[in-house]
């Protein structure tokens, strides 16, 4: 499963800068470093374990991904959050996943359904745990709702569609991790009712449900009052 960008662990070949990058842009997304941080070079620099001159490369594509800002010569910060962005991110998550998986439920194989519900089942067991009270588990949710929703477009056969939609879901999920509000039942109901429907090939239904699922999450984190 496409897990690697949550996962911050070295692995055999890469660099201190591969390494760095993928800390960096998790503890952007899972809320670690903040709307409007600086980031300081020489904190960084200690805390990620990399030279000044690879953080410049690691924040400047940062900067592309649109997680942090370039400041000109006042350097980084982590990227703002504002209702106005999570609503177009909203809106542009629904337009590329929507899209995705319809041609993945047209195109997906026994391999492809397997892998839904084996993702499914992961997602599952987090979700209880988080319904159960255990909120130390949300960044197993953020990794393993993600990977239930890659598994369900898999199967759509377009590299450029799954590569931006990777990059607007996480920007999307980084909502979810600053309000640190699970939303409870009502969205682990919804990836049941999206896995049954996916396995049905209900293309029609599914589109729909995915599209109020994501809806439904934008007013439950606007609903907590804590984005501006």
């Amino acid at each position: 499963m496409e897990f690697s960008r949550f996962e911050v662990d070295a692995k055999d070949g890469e660099t201190v800068g591969d390494v760095a990058y993928r800390r960096i842009r998790s503890d952007i997304v899972n809320g670690r470093l903040k709307p409007l941080d600086k980031l300081k070079l020489d904190k960084l620099k200690t805390a990620y374990n990399a030279s000044v001159t690879t953080l410049r490369e690691i924040l400047n594509r940062l900067a592309v991904e649109e997680l942090v800002t370039a400041e000109g010569q006042r350097g980084f910060r982590v990227a703002p959050i504002s209702a106005t962005e999570l609503r177009e991110l909203a809106d542009l998550r629904v337009l590329l996943e929507t899209h995705a998986l319809a041609r993945s439920m047209q195109n997906g194989d026994l391999d492809w359904q397997g892998n839904v519900v084996s993702a499914h089942y992961k997602l599952s067991v987090i979700e209880k745990e988080l319904i159960e009270g255990k909120p130390d588990w949300l960044d197993r949710w953020v990794r393993h709702d993600w990977g239930f929703h890659y598994a369900t477009i898999s199967a759509c056969n377009t590299h450029a569609l799954m590569q931006t939609h990777s990059s607007i879901f996480d920007r999307f999920m980084r909502y979810h991790m600053l309000v640190l509000d699970f939303r409870g039942t009502g969205v682990a109901e919804d990836h049941v009712a999206l896995r049954d429907l996916v396995l049905a090939r209900d293309t029609e239904r599914a589109v729909a449900l995915l599209t109020r699922h994501v809806e439904s999450g934008v007013a439950h984190i606007l609903g907590t009052g804590r984005i501006p």
